[in-house]
């Protein structure tokens, strides 16, 4: 059986070959293991607003696909002080996490549930594919964008204190670990899924040793992929640039308040952040006997290269 099926799969990349078919472009073959269909639980948080219509959508799908999935619902909301702890005991034992987005309160309140999941679970990486869908209209076509966006770090992690009544400090940390982590990812990705570019957003021409680090770890990154067209541009050019020209854009590597501005600005420009899927994800330790594969996962770790990468899926949300 199994002689068969190569002997098919050959037929199929040799007419491919010959066609130039695009079958040819996937760089990633997913063999089933023994077990692969034994039931899989999932932790669900369906969220606020909007997400629990997503979130049921997801589970709509899955019934009707038979998945070999089932749910273990967590009712989690925007005005808790905290995420409780059995929703990140959950999360760890189950590998994967269907989320709808929690509602943050605008000014004073309790910090946000999304950054608190996110810090606890080391998802340093945050992941926006932004495309044309059929049958939605939209200003622009051919726009085939991904946003990745450094999740752990930079204004985005709300380190901010009071210094004396009337003044507010609000910390921006930058760190060349995770810059050099998130650009690495953007390049593996662009390489595995034949993208051809990657540019860095920046605000370095006044941030000159936050996002210069920021910049100076892309570079180093950027020449061990020679194949991979590296170029820089300021945020707010990038925004400008995204709504007149969207398809010049390919693969999008920022930090972290600067990829929520432009992975929104571009889903508007796809479509609208209803519908263009997101993933944060995070490096997970392997031994060197085990193969690397790709599945889905959420935990807190150290970065490795020697690293597998599992997800943790969720609806676009700030």
């Amino acid at each position: 059986m199994a002689r068969r099926s190569f002997s098919i799969l050959k037929q199929i990349l040799q007419k491919s070959a010959d066609n130039h078919c695009p079958f040819l472009c996937r760089s990633v073959t997913y063999m089933p293991r023994p077990g692969d269909g034994t039931p899989r639980p999932v932790t669900l948080i369906p969220g606020d607003g909007v997400g629990p219509l997503v979130t049921n959508a997801v589970e709509q799908v899955m019934d009707a696909m038979h998945a070999p999935v089932y749910f273990e619902r967590y009712d989690v909301h925007g005005d808790m002080k905290t995420v409780p702890p059995e929703v990140i005991k959950s999360i760890q034992k189950n590998k994967v996490c269907l989320k709808g987005g929690l509602h943050t309160p605008v000014g004073g309140g309790v910090s946000s549930l999304n950054v608190q999941l996110r810090k606890e679970l080391d998802l340093f990486a945050s992941l926006v594919n932004c495309v044309n869908l059929p049958g939605l209209p939209t200003r622009h076509d051919n726009v085939d964008i991904v946003v990745i966006r450094e999740n752990t770090e930079g204004e985005y992690s709300g380190l901010e204190h009071e210094v004396v009544p009337g003044v507010v400090e609000s910390l921006k940390v930058i760190t060349k670990f995770c810059s050099e982590r998130i650009a690495k990812y953007a390049f593996e990705y662009a390489y595995l899924n034949n993208r051809k570019k990657v540019t860095a957003v920046h605000k370095a021409n006044i941030m000159k040793l936050a996002d210069g680090l920021f910049l100076e770890s892309c570079r180093e990154i950027a020449k061990k992929y020679p194949g991979i067209q590296y170029n820089e541009i300021i945020v707010d050019n990038c925004c400008m640039q995204l709504v007149a020209k969207p398809e010049q854009f390919d693969v999008m590597v920022t930090p972290n308040l600067y990829g929520n501005l432009v992975a929104n600005t571009a889903a508007g420009i796809a479509g609208g952040t209803g519908v263009m899927p997101e993933v944060m994800l995070v490096l997970i330790l392997q031994s060197l006997s085990k193969v690397p594969q790709l599945e889905m996962w959420a935990t807190k770790t150290k970065w490795s290269r020697k690293g597998r990468t599992r997800w943790q899926f969720s609806s676009h949300q700030q």
